[in-house]
């Protein structure tokens, strides 16, 4: 047996997600009703999270200042939510035989709102709520989740991944099973659920640790040059041609991580298919002489590779080895116990950035119970990477002086509730959630280009930091059209901009790149692109 059909066979050992890693499996026996902390006015006890001792027979428990006791997961220290503006008087939750859950107000002062609704005395919620989750704000002032988990142990080592639900947990798990494997990963996810970071997380913790790891944005080189990119040339191979090594080259002994693998073209597909099928031999563009591959290969994707094996756009036979092993990130909407943390993570990260983290120090960070429990209830299309984008546009939003502003534009935006769904009612025939599902890709209705309005194609724009290829996504149209909208709507573009304007911002943000392309409406990568045309920095 070769050492990589080993490897291969150890893969068949590797756990098989468990029924918490599927939304249609039913409750596992392990899990129970959970109350985490999504908002708290003391950030540290964000992510604290309650079991509550529930079982579907009529049992109850009661929330209020005193009660229940929250700790991080496998923690000792056990503390109750001790906001003074929570009342002592408690509210209850009662699991009914059916597996509802019934919240019911008791009397108690407390402001009490459940996804988005003022309660005023009692409120069933049905099982598909309670498993996509039910949102809980105490007297404007804490954020609840009421949602299924179980028992389990924080992982100390993050490994760079910010949460601690059950479906990052799964992940970090997978991670460790096959960072010392030396087998090609298929890492998938939908947009800005961090794939690269699952990537460097594999390269971090195996073997390959003190060598490079070498991302390559698939999507971003031009089909023309992908193949002298990636596997080098001799000089002459073609007009102007110099001697390199290619990203194979520069990742020796360490990882390749191929993002957006299926943007290869179909030629380099078939060179890259020889490479893992010839026991790891590459041949440069102009040599006559194979080299052999010493780099690991992680390729990532949001894409539905299959059906571009049906359209002929990606090769069957590429997409087998590079899947030996799929390992599959949830969206952001499969792991709303995680939104308070990460919200969080990226408040201090961009307070820091921006020269504002004296705001922590001084206490200035008090946000409104409803602005965090909208971010629960979003959809993310975006996802991680929308969220950054909201908590930047929060900080940069904000005067310098006085509490942090969300705005009423961006509430507005993160308040707006998704579209019903069809066929699935609550108990007292509202409509309640989608059944939760773990899509690769979503498989949203498109839409026509021609129905985009310019506001809606801005508000996108904006959303999405100006990604072109994620602001097609959240507006349901091909990536191509949004070139076209573009251009229809007369949307400015960084080629646009003049090298005074460019210098007059700049100065303005005190020379942060990022920021002065956020101020001229166009994206980093763009305006660096045209810093460089006019000879800027």
């Amino acid at each position: 047996m070769s050492s990589q059909d080993a490897e291969l066979s150890t893969l068949d050992g590797l756990s098989p997600p468990t029924h918490a890693d599927d939304p249609e499996a039913g409750f596992a026996s392990a899990h129970v009703p959970t109350l985490t902390i999504v908002w708290h006015p003391t950030l540290e006890r964000v992510g604290d999270r309650a079991l509550l001792p529930l079982r579907p027979n009529g049992s109850s428990v009661l929330v209020s200042r005193l009660e229940p006791d929250f700790s991080r997961p496998g923690s000792s220290k056990r503390e109750p939510l001790a906001d003074p503006h929570v009342s002592r008087t408690p509210i209850r939750l009662l699991w009914l035989e059916n597996e509802c859950i019934r919240i019911e107000k008791q009397g108690s002062p407390t402001r009490v709102v459940v996804n988005g609704a003022p309660l005023e005395s009692s409120r069933d919620f049905s099982a598909n709520e309670l498993q996509a989750g039910i949102v809980l704000e105490l007297a404007n002032r804490v954020v609840l989740l009421l949602h299924l988990d179980e028992a389990r142990q924080e992982s100390e080592d993050t490994l760079g991944l910010v949460g601690a639900s059950l479906a990052i947990e799964r992940v970090r798990r997978e991670i460790r099973q096959l960072a010392s494997l030396d087998v090609p990963v298929l890492v998938r996810g939908e947009t800005g659920t961090g794939k690269e970071l699952v990537a460097r997380a594999l390269h971090d913790t195996g073997t390959r640790r003190n060598r490079p790891f070498v991302p390559v944005n698939m999507g971003a080189i031009p089909p023309t040059l992908a193949a002298s990119a990636l596997f080098g040339a001799d000089k002459g191979a073609f007009t102007g041609a110099v001697r390199s090594h290619g990203y194979f080259g520069s990742a020796a002994n360490g990882t390749l991580f191929l993002d957006e693998v299926g943007e290869m073209p179909l030629d380099v597909q078939a060179n890259l298919l020889r490479a893992l099928d010839d026991g790891g031999e590459v041949q440069t563009l102009g040599a006559s002489h194979m080299r052999e591959m010493q780099a690991r290969i992680v390729a990532a994707t949001d894409a539905d590779l299959e059906a571009k094996v049906q359209a002929g756009a990606f090769r069957a036979p590429l997409l087998h080895r590079l899947a030996s092993y799929e390992l599959v990130i949830p969206p952001l909407r499969q792991r709303r116990d995680d939104i308070g943390r990460l919200f969080v993570h990226f408040l201090y990260a961009e307070l820091d950035r921006f020269g504002k983290a004296d705001r922590i120090a001084a206490n200035k960070v008090w946000l409104p119970a409803s602005f965090l429990a909208a971010l629960v209830r979003h959809e993310w299309p975006g996802n991680i990477r929308q969220l950054r984008n909201v908590v930047r546009q929060l900080v940069l939003g904000s005067h310098d002086a006085g509490p942090l502003d969300p705005g009423p534009a961006l509430a507005a935006l993160l308040a707006t509730p998704p579209p019903p769904a069809v066929g699935n009612t609550s108990p007292g025939g509202e409509p309640g959630p989608p059944p939760t599902k773990a899509p690769i890709s979503p498989r949203r209705t498109s839409r026509k280009p021609s129905d985009v309005t310019k506001d809606e194609l801005l508000e996108a724009l904006r959303t999405c930091d100006f990604d072109m290829k994620a602001a097609a996504e959240r507006l349901r149209i091909p990536r191509s059209s949004i070139y076209n909208l573009v251009e229809q709507h007369k949307v400015r573009r960084a080629s646009d901009l003049t090298r005074e304007e460019i210098l007059r911002c700049l100065r303005e943000c005190d020379g942060n790149v990022e920021l002065t392309a956020r101020n001229l409406g166009v994206s980093k990568v763009a305006l660096q692109r045209r810093m460089r045309e006019l000879k800027i920095g």
